[in-house]
């Protein structure tokens, strides 16, 4: 291996977050590689997202610009990325470790034999081979995956690891065509679930309520408005969710989504270890609760024992301050 590819997903004309943290670990890995790094977009608006790109350490950004692609799945996406990753040679391919990310990323790995690893924390390069590392076991054990014996690797990183770094490159746009394919997927209708809010995954601050929130009412209350104060997102714990209180969408844990923001605020949350598993690399962590007792305690940074109803409309009364203070 020595050229990087990052597969960018986008909607609306921006790139995702967690596309851009890949684009810029692929800088990182393409270095230490003596390689060149390549951007893939493509689909309703690419060549729009393309040029919010040159800010980033790209060397080339291959853009399929068709609004027909919307209605064809991911196939198409695959496509465009196998045809710049056939042309660059052997290559480590870098997706987001998101739905669409592990989607694109396993069948591109399919179709060229190649070895894949996911829910990457950290990129190294000995002794010439890329070597993954990935926490397993809910945390518990971290591993070194390195490919071998394939010209292609696909890793799959966990967003809200890599930095983010603005250090424009070449920026070099090349055009891709279309591939002419008939595909047999055809998307009717796309609906989005709580369609401005961001992703727990890509949040820097996740919210989340549990069992003692006692009803739907708080996580489109007060945690919603905590969370919209710190430009982050509202998560939940599977009680939460399994009541029916909240979509699936919001789960942290072991069932449920595993991040790692740079604050995660447990509320009314005991910190089961189905749940610790899913959070516990965040940066750091502070729990609301009324047990002072409960096991979230032992390894939360900071424990606040109160009624949770009090304290979080106070808090998102002093975080609006501070940023308009610092405005």
């Amino acid at each position: 291996m020595k050229d990087v590819i990052a597969f960018i997903e986008h909607k609306h004309g921006g790139a995702r977050r967690s596309s851009i943290e890949a684009l810029c670990a692929a800088r990182s890995a393409a270095d230490a590689l003596g390689g060149s790094v390549h951007a893939v977009v493509a689909g309703p608006q690419a060549a729009a997202v393309a040029e919010t790109l040159k800010v980033y350490p790209v060397d080339r950004i291959h853009v399929l610009d068709d609004a027909s692609l919307a209605q064809a799945g991911v196939d198409p996406l695959v496509d465009a990325l196998e045809v710049v990753a056939r042309a660059a040679g052997p290559a480590l391919v870098i997706v987001a470790n998101t739905m669409i990310g592990r989607d694109v990323g396993s069948r591109f790995a399919g179709r060229v034999d190649a070895g894949i690893n996911a829910d990457i924390t950290g990129i190294e390069v000995v002794d010439g081979r890329v070597v993954c590392v990935s926490p397993k076991l809910g945390g518990t054990t971290i591993t070194s995956c390195a490919f071998k014996n394939c010209d292609y690797g696909v890793a799959a990183i966990r967003p809200n690891v890599f930095a983010v770094k603005a250090a424009a490159g070449a920026g070099e746009v090349i055009a891709l065509a279309p591939s002419g394919k008939s595909y047999a997927v055809t998307v009717e209708d796309d609906v989005e679930e709580a369609a401005a809010e961001l992703g727990v995954e890509e949040a820097s601050v996740v919210v989340s309520g549990g069992r003692g929130m006692g009803g739907p009412e708080p996580f489109t209350g007060i945690l919603h408005d905590l969370a919209e104060a710190f430009g982050g997102a509202v998560g939940a714990s599977r009680a939460a969710v399994d009541a029916g209180w909240v979509s699936h969408s919001h789960q942290v844990g072991q069932t449920g989504k595993t991040i790692s923001p740079s604050l995660y605020m447990a509320v009314g949350i005991s910190g089961a270890i189905q749940h610790k598993v899913g959070m516990r690399t965040a940066a750091t962590i502070v729990a609301i609760n009324k047990d002072a007792t409960v096991p979230i305690a032992d390894f939360a940074d900071l424990l606040v024992v109160g009624d949770a109803f009090a304290i979080v409309p106070e808090l998102t009364k002093l975080v609006r301050e501070a940023k308009t203070a610092h405005a």
